[in-house]
């Protein structure tokens, strides 16, 4: 997937329920709601099946974006790890 690059399989995966997924979820879900609502059908009642489509596609954006996330702040404390690791000389211990 070029969203997501292969290293990142190695990470840990994220919890099924995570910040992201619960807000883009409620997100699919108000936005199946404003579709019947803009079409004049019964905004709960009408179009459950939209309903949950659109609520678990939300879920599942939000959690790769979680795990996206995770990748990208992973590899920047690599990257940064590796620098403090071939510099030593500029981050002394502190007291020394």
């Amino acid at each position: 997937m070029a969203f997501l690059p292969d290293e990142a399989r190695s990470l840990p995966p994220p919890p099924l329920v995570n910040i992201g997924s619960v807000w883009l979820g409620l997100a699919g879900w108000v936005a199946a709601l404003l579709d019947n609502g803009f079409n004049r059908r019964p905004v709960i009642r009408a179009g459950v099946h939209r309903q949950i489509l659109f609520t678990t596609v939300g879920w599942f954006v939000g959690y790769y974006l979680a795990k996206r996330t995770q990748y990208v702040h992973a590899k920047l404390d690599r990257e940064l790890l590796e620098y403090v690791r071939q510099h030593p000389e500029d981050f002394k211990a502190a007291g020394t």
